[in-house]
């Protein structure tokens, strides 16, 4: 499945665990065409087939950019590379290493989710030839011919994450920093995974991307949305209240299955409509589960404890 939503810009469905509308992949149509996302490893034959349909040959692609290295946004980049063989895949700076050599990316993923449920959701993860590599910093942007991306670090989801603006339309391409909104539910989900989700980072980074865009958001999970502003806000209140949940459970228990219920909570009190009994709340798991949120919030309050008990006795 293909759709438009900017002018140039056409979302392809990455049919991520072979389900519709979880995770897109992004056309830009240019001089130099260029894809943004590319869903896991398990995705690589949709994403081919989207880019089939819109025209683009195996030597007509000419970027391959990703928001950053979670396996559901790039596990399918080493794969993609080969069939592409002229894009030139672009990176923030501190995941490049990692695109090269997916040896520690693996593994980490293999500790979060399990081996088992890693393969049947993401599939093997090839590496990208080092020199095809191009890294990322704050402030870079990548020539697309006719139009042009600006890149901009957006730490708190991930270390290495960055959000691109598209110069001809304004829309920005925002990864997971602002978290997971489904199309059909009215729902927006906190992405807090382990093993560095910074809060205070993350609210920094949704308020650069709300200063940077100029029409809409373009989520990962899933699809444009054109309420800035209240998304923005929508994000910076989930996030807190997850993390509050997360502190006051901690002053209860350290066991991750009761923190994981006591978020459980939060989660359904999230619901933007109150129809709770009539909405799947399970189809967020295969994308941000409370559990995985859990962890990384634990670790995150975990890791604030020991800073301050650092700076207390230097």
């Amino acid at each position: 499945m293909t759709f438009e939503v900017q002018p140039g810009i056409t979302a392809i469905d990455t049919f991520y665990g072979g389900r519709e509308r979880y995770t897109a992949a992004y056309l830009i149509q240019a001089g130099e065409p260029t894809l943004v996302e590319t869903g896991p490893t398990t995705s690589v034959e949709p994403v081919a087939a989207g880019l089939e349909r819109l025209g683009v040959r195996p030597e007509d692609l000419a970027n391959i950019v990703v928001t950053h290295i979670h396996l559901d946004h790039a596990g399918g980049v080493g794969r993609l590379a080969a069939r592409y063989p002229r894009a030139t895949v672009w990176v923030h700076e501190r995941g490049a290493r990692h695109l090269a050599d997916p040896t520690r990316l693996v593994a980490s993923a293999a500790r979060i989710y399990g081996e088992e449920r890693m393969t049947s959701l993401f599939g093997p993860v090839d590496p990208v030839p080092a020199d095809r590599i191009r890294s990322l910093a704050d402030g870079d942007r990548i020539a697309l011919g006719g139009r042009y991306l600006d890149s901009f670090h957006t730490p708190g989801h991930a270390s290495h994450q960055v959000a691109l603006v598209d110069s001809s339309t304004g829309a920005v391409f925002t990864g997971d920093a602002l978290g997971i909104h489904l199309p059909d539910l009215p729902v927006l989900r906190p992405a807090t995974p382990p093993p560095d989700f910074d809060v205070e980072l993350a609210i920094d980074s949704i308020e650069r991307i709300r200063d940077r865009a100029r029409s809409v958001l373009l989520f990962a999970h899933f699809g444009p949305i054109a309420e800035v502003h209240r998304i923005c806000d929508l994000a910076e209140r989930r996030i807190r209240s997850w993390a509050e949940a997360v502190r006051e459970a901690l002053a209860r228990t350290e066991e991750l299955e009761e923190v994981t219920a006591l978020l459980e909570e939060q989660a359904r009190a999230d619901i933007e409509t109150g129809a709770q009994a009539t909405l799947d709340l399970d189809r967020f798991e295969i994308l941000s589960s409370v559990r995985m949120n859990a962890m990384g919030l634990i670790r995150y309050w975990k890791k604030r404890e020991e800073r301050l008990a650092t700076d207390q006795a230097s």
